[in-house]
């Protein structure tokens, strides 16, 4: 096998994949805070959305975060901010009638997306579609769409709305199992059960750790694969876009490692592309932009869709360091329909700096040791507080080779120490 270098030089399907059409060269980007500026409105602002806000003030928009407190990472740098739930229909009307953004970028899953149906009906642009958003944001929607009108493979799969169909659906799919809320994310309320007495705790845990209430879980048959990763596909005024694949490290759904590129056999990468196209292309229709985070498992040349985002994935934080354009710099791009040229990578690896009890003021020790190693960065995301456990930053750390780029990033994440004053 030859190194990751030689791989990403050798391998042309790593390189963006490009369809002819034209951009918009005539937008024009006039200043922020005069009343020709480009606006951009997120709703969400948690770490990926305030790398979303700096590409976007580079570029000279005008930035406002919204979230459901005070604070927030892109609430930090944007240049005004609103704090309320993003499942307030409500408000978040008004702050668009308020606003009259250009754009509105939702940043994460639980989001009033009926509202968002009716802005985009009334000729508000809404990243990518609306559709997009409400569909992925309820794991029945998105898997519906996939396995049954898309025909794509996936794990064997059953919806429960009471204890009795989720055992049903358990015994339908085998054992062991994963449990998961139609509606929540980053692993909350997932659990793996093995056997038919885990079923009643799974389903309580489900239902209570919803990001909304849809009454809902999803029972997943466990597939024999060998890694899984997540295909960064940004959707273009040019067409589609591939990043290099990245391969991550998940605890309980949640992200704590990732890597750029993970090797994957030509018929297999061939495969990834084609159901991450068709995913995109679905959930876009004809005017839809954007970078959609498709998680895929993988064995041999045998690839399975899982999920997607359709906006910059945790996963993806290591294309800070990896590529030539991040994905919060691609999102951006695809948004306000800029040139998107070829995506090159090289080896990264990015490393979660997590925390762990109770913490109102949190304070980083170890950040200068941690920056003694050569390629190494760091990212404090700036989150008011911790309560339990919470992911306050990223290691992220380059290197001639994935493997040693992922020594760095995780000794560098190890160096860093989030306490209490």
């Amino acid at each position: 096998m030859p190194d990751d270098i030689g791989l990403i030089r050798a391998n042309k399907t790593y390189i963006a994949m490009r369809e002819r059409r034209v951009y918009n060269t005539n937008m024009k980007f006039d200043t922020p805070l005069k009343p020709s500026a480009v606006k951009i409105l997120l709703l969400g602002s948690g770490e990926l959305g305030k790398e979303v806000a700096i590409e976007a003030m580079r570029l000279g928009c005008e930035v406002i975060a919204c979230d459901r407190y005070e604070g927030a990472p892109a609430q930090q740098v944007a240049h005004r901010a609103y704090t309320f739930p993003m499942l307030d229909g409500k408000n978040i009307r008004k702050v668009v009638e308020k606003e009259k953004p250009d754009f509105i970028v939702p940043e994460i899953e639980a989001i009033a997306t009926p509202t968002l149906v009716e802005l985009e009906k009334e000729g508000w642009r809404v990243i990518p579609t609306a559709r997009a958003t409400r569909l992925t944001m309820d794991r029945q929607g998105i898997r519906q769409l996939a396995a049954e009108q898309l025909k794509l493979p996936t794990s064997p799969y059953r919806f429960a709305g009471s204890l009795e169909e989720l055992e049903a659906g358990a015994q339908a799919v085998g054992f062991p199992c994963f449990i998961k809320p139609t509606m929540s994310s980053s692993g909350h309320g997932q659990t793996m059960v093995k056997t038919p007495a885990g079923l009643k705790k799974a389903w309580k845990f489900a239902i209570a750790a919803a990001r909304g209430k849809t009454g809902k879980v999803i029972v997943e048959g466990k597939i024999n694969f060998d890694y899984e990763i997540t295909l960064l596909t940004v959707r273009h005024a040019a067409g589609i876009s591939f990043c290099a694949p990245v391969g991550h490290i998940q605890i309980d759904g949640d992200y704590r490692e990732s890597w750029q590129p993970h090797p994957m056999s030509k018929a297999a990468l061939k495969k990834a592309h084609d159901i991450a196209r068709k995913v995109v292309n679905e959930l876009c229709g004809k005017k839809g932009r954007g970078i959609f985070g498709v998680e895929l498992f993988v064995k041999g040349d045998k690839v399975w869709f899982s999920e997607v985002s359709p906006r910059p994935h945790d996963t993806g934080m290591v294309t800070m360091v990896s590529q030539t354009m991040s994905e919060m710099e691609l999102h951006v791009r695809a948004i306000l329909d800029l040139p998107i040229p070829e995506i090159i990578c090289r080896p990264g690896a990015s490393y979660a700096i997590l925390a762990h009890g109770n913490i109102k003021n949190p304070v980083y020790e170890g950040i200068a040791d941690a920056l003694k190693i050569p390629g190494t960065h760091i990212r404090i995301f700036g989150k008011p507080e911790v309560k339990g456990h919470r992911r306050m930053g990223v290691a992220l750390a380059i290197g001639k080779t994935v493997a040693e780029a992922r020594k760095k990033a995780m000794a560098a994440a190890k160096k860093v120490r989030v306490v209490s004053v």
